[in-house]
């Protein structure tokens, strides 16, 4: 999953990298308002955390802009204040969740798959595809009932999928999702796809010719 983080404050934005890039998502970061419209404006991420008190253009007016402009991830707001007032106009302004400055990086961790998962229809934390799990909180894949072992790219392909509507996804798609910016080619997709299935069994990553991969189930 590919995120979007936009916080001025530099101690700040690398304790949230750090919690983020440790629950698995790929993280782009901007450290102003104007920065994070173009970022958000041409990439389309999975989420975006937003901090309000932004230089250059501030948060509220960032999230308006991209509301504008049809942008529909989920955001959620950071904001060293908790004035009620100001929960409001963010919400109004399309905010999907808030969180007050001091948090703990755990809580936003949770919050933002949350939102990831209410986004692409899902309501509990364990996704489910025919006989295989997806456990977002303990990033575990387990097929008939036995966990799979993983690397963290392994499971950051399947966490994709997961999310993908059940449409199928490109390489590129998948590449953005694993990568960020630094997209690698589709020769390297297919080979991290074999290297699932060698495990899975060929089933469970079902290949659309001329479209993607998804998850058997998931269509």
């Amino acid at each position: 999953m590919r995120l979007l983080l936009v916080e001025d404050d530099a101690a700040i934005a690398r304790g949230v990298r750090n919690a983020l890039e440790g629950a698995g998502f790929v993280v782009d970061a901007a450290a102003d308002g104007e920065q994070a419209w173009a970022r958000g404006g041409d990439e389309d991420y999975d989420a975006v955390v937003l901090d309000l008190g932004l230089p250059r253009l501030d948060g509220l007016s960032v999230l308006k802009r991209w509301r504008a402009e049809g942008r529909t991830f989920p955001v959620i707001i950071l904001s060293a204040r908790s004035d009620w007032l100001e929960k409001v106009e963010g919400i109004e302004a399309g905010a999907d969740d808030y969180l007050a400055k001091p948090f703990e990086p755990g809580e936003l961790v949770a919050r933002v798959r949350a939102l990831i998962r209410r986004s692409a229809g899902h309501t509990e934390a364990i996704l489910r595809f025919g006989e295989l799990s997806l456990d977002t909180r303990r990033m575990q894949v387990s097929l008939r009932g036995a966990n799979l072992s993983l690397s963290p790219l392994e499971y950051r392909l399947i966490h994709a999928l997961a999310h993908g509507g059940g449409r199928p996804l490109a390489a590129g798609d998948l590449s953005e999702a694993l990568h960020g910016v630094d997209a690698v080619d589709a020769n390297a997709i297919e080979a991290l796809v074999a290297r699932i299935r060698r495990k899975t069994g060929p089933g469970v990553i079902q290949t659309r010719r001329g479209f993607g991969y998804l998850l058997a189930g998931a269509s």
